[in-house]
């Protein structure tokens, strides 16, 4: 019995371990390449559709009707037309202040914020999501404050402020956690 099992363990041996061994590394090291290469992509992807869905959730039905800049911006945005949306959210903005509607104020800045940030102006991006948060305090009305937050957080992990996305990180958690 003791020599069919030698006889065995022979038969598992590798002819030319020495040799494939690298040729296996290198597969490996390829698989791993193309891995994280396809994470980075789909995490980018992932950010772009987060984004996306927080500025389509909008909607934006002023007190004396529908502005259309905001409507246009809206399209403008899902089209990845972001020079153009950011045109029409400025100019719906402007519009709303005129018109003193603060709830259509914060609405076309949540569109200014998103475009923003979609096209990588982050410090700019941030003053527009602060000023929903600001527009909130304002009318005592702090829809869409959790997604603001968020988004604020996001800006500043892009910029590298990991102290201050960690603070403001704090504050979505605690709204998360009262709403």
């Amino acid at each position: 019995m003791a020599n069919s099992l030698f006889a065995e363990s022979r038969n598992c041996e590798a002819d030319n371990s020495f040799f494939s061994m690298p040729l296996l590394l290198f597969v490996a090291l390829i698989g791993a390449t193309v891995g994280g290469l396809l994470a980075r992509q789909r995490k980018g992807e992932l950010q772009r559709a987060k984004i996306e869905s927080y500025a389509l959730s909008l909607s934006y039905a002023p007190i004396g009707g529908r502005i259309s800049e905001k409507e246009s911006g809206k399209n403008f945005f899902r089209n990845q037309e972001l020079e153009k949306d950011f045109l029409e959210f400025k100019t719906a903005l402007e519009l709303a202040k005129s018109l003193k509607d603060l709830t259509e104020e914060k609405k076309a800045a949540r569109g200014l914020g998103a475009s923003l940030q979609r096209q990588g102006k982050y410090q700019e991006a941030i003053k527009y999501h602060s000023m929903v948060l600001a527009i909130s305090d304002r009318e005592g009305e702090d829809s869409g404050n959790i997604e603001a937050y968020g988004a604020i957080v996001d800006c500043y992990t892009e910029l590298g402020d990991l102290e201050k996305a960690g603070i403001l990180y704090d504050k979505y958690i605690a709204r998360l956690e009262t709403d």
